[in-house]
């Protein structure tokens, strides 16, 4: 059987193994970019290392708004092939993936007739250039369909809706399967392991010296290609490079960091069953999205220039945002602070455009080569990662001076076999986090962790002995999802999953109660804006 286990045997064997081979790739970062980076060029037989300053997806790529979509929102300003490639996109991801690129309706509400056909125009383009078939057109909803699909709707204030196809992901657990489809081809991938400085000779990068989080020790990973995909911290790594092959020279891609929020709330107190678009004071769009017994708000676009940049802060003014449309479009009470219960923020890498605010900046990717030979990618969405890897994985071929064969495409990552659900609580959630992999997580362990909620104990060993996972924080946050997903919980869960952990990992009880202590600041955190509350 094909090894996909993110896991290694031992650190110290696998810290042996980068520094005693030579690859032709080491990749800079292991979020959504650098993981597709890995796959890609992996599948077409290049020997890959990669390795990630903290834990897998740990960034911006386990803090998006989850959604596997176009960007119908950039047809607005001009940018069709933006549009039309991520748009595409979307029909490869679900094949990858199909359990974690969910197909659901996208509900745009509308006024009057007038403003419901101006939306289905849009639409309309944006499925002529994704390639939709006939079966996933979009629908034309009258007063009498909102009534039964979006009961809480104000259908008296909308009168109209355009429902269309869109993608519901979990970002963090496709990020862990594209790694895994990685491995399975032979990279050596490493958490923890944050690049120190460039390794030079003769004016071109000929890999990088790391060191080791959990032991203090530094490796030196030789490679042929240094792939920069380190997110929000590219330019940081440029600068690396400038300092060991161009001293004093400025990066030639500069990064604008655009901070994005999501809030968290119980279902039943905004019990939506689609994904709705809203509109903010400023017509931004602003989606409100089901996920279990939760749903969530988002996002923000706004500039980020804080020192927090892998747990951006959380603002009462973002926050105030981001409910304040929800009672004009709903049939509900007001929200307030107290029914927020969970928040994240992520820090988006866009290309920095002269003069222009987060908001306006183009969402394209752009891949730079530096004076060392370092391959730096910014930008990009969640969507196209796919194709992105392809774009630097054929600048890497060029700098290699060879030619490579076709590479994985569309194949199937590690749970990625389609697989018929059952429809109870368990099985949906199981299905969604680990598509035809559920029945091998259940086995390690089917008693839930707390009795009534869908999160089972077979989830913690899964993290541990597949996925990498070493602390408490990885479980929660990025391995089970169960801090956003099942927030009403967390705390429970967290004590459930702290005492299953140290029995696997031999915590001494001392230990158990700092990663416990951790996780209960990052729950604090979340939330601290609501001393702010007037």
């Amino acid at each position: 059987m094909t090894n996909t286990q993110l896991t290694p045997n031992s650190r110290a064997d696998l810290l042996d193994r980068l520094e005693q081979e030579t690859f032709d790739v080491v990749v800079i970062g292991a979020g959504i970019t650098g993981a597709g980076v890995a796959r890609d060029a992996a599948g077409r037989g290049l020997s890959v290392a990669l390795i990630e300053a903290e834990d897998f997806a740990s960034g911006t790529s386990s803090r998006s708004s989850k959604l596997i979509h176009g960007g119908l929102r950039y047809l607005a300003s001009g940018e069709v092939d933006l549009v039309r490639k991520t748009a595409r996109e979307r029909q490869a991801v679900h094949a990858m993936a199909p359990h974690l690129a969910e197909p659901c309706y996208m509900v745009v509400p509308a006024r009057n007739l007038a403003g419901a056909t101006k939306f289905r125009a849009g639409i309309g383009t944006y499925e002529k250039l994704g390639g939709i078939g006939d079966a996933d057109r979009h629908q034309n909803w009258g007063t009498d369909e909102i009534v039964v699909n979006e009961p809480l709707l104000r259908a008296d204030t909308y009168t109209r809706a355009v429902a269309y196809r869109e993608y519901l992901t979990d970002d963090a657990r496709l990020v862990l399967g594209v790694l895994r489809a990685a491995v399975a081809d032979g990279a050596v991938v490493a958490n923890r392991l944050p690049m120190v400085r460039a390794k030079e000779l003769n004016g071109k990068l000929v890999g990088v010296v790391a060191r080791c989080h959990e032991t203090g020790r530094e490796v030196i990973v030789g490679a042929s290609v240094v792939v920069n995909a380190a997110g929000p911290w590219v330019d940081d790594v440029v600068c690396m490079e400038l300092d060991v092959v161009a001293a004093g020279t400025e990066p030639s891609t500069r990064l604008h960091l655009s901070r994005g929020i999501h809030v968290v709330l119980e279902r039943r107190r905004l019990p939506v069953n689609h994904l709705v678009i809203c509109t903010a004071e400023d017509r931004r769009s602003v989606f409100v999205i089901p996920r279990g017994d939760s749903v969530y708000i988002g996002t923000t676009d706004t500039s980020y220039g804080g020192d927090r940049p892998l747990w951006p802060e959380i603002e009462p003014e973002d926050v105030r945002y981001l409910l304040a449309p929800m009672d004009r479009y709903f049939d509900i009470e007001p929200l307030t602070f107290d029914d927020v219960i969970a928040t994240w923020a992520g820090v988006r890498p866009l290309v920095a455009q002269e003069g222009k605010a987060a908001k306006e900046i183009s969402r394209k990717d752009e891949v730079v080569v530096g004076p060392g030979g370092m391959v730096s990618i910014a930008g990009g969405k969640l969507t196209g990662f796919r194709r992105m890897a392809e774009d630097v994985v054929e600048v890497v071929a060029k700098q290699l001076g060879r030619r490579l064969p076709d590479g994985p495409g569309t194949a199937a990552i590690p749970g990625g076999e389609p697989e018929e659900v059952a429809d109870d609580a368990l099985s949906v959630r199981l299905g969604r986090m680990y598509g035809s992999e559920a029945a091998d997580v259940l086995a390690l362990g089917p008693e839930p962790l707390i009795e009534g909620v869908p999160v089972v104990a077979g989830e913690v060993d899964w993290a541990i002995d597949v996925e990498a996972a070493t602390s408490l924080e990885d479980v929660v946050y990025r391995r089970t999802r169960v801090a956003w997903y099942v927030a009403a919980h967390r705390d429970e869960l967290a004590c459930s999953m702290a005492a299953r952990m140290a029995v696997k990992l031999g915590w001494t009880s001392q230990q158990t109660e700092i990663e416990l202590a951790q996780v209960r600041a990052r729950f604090a955190d979340e939330l601290s804006f609501k001393g702010d509350a007037p």
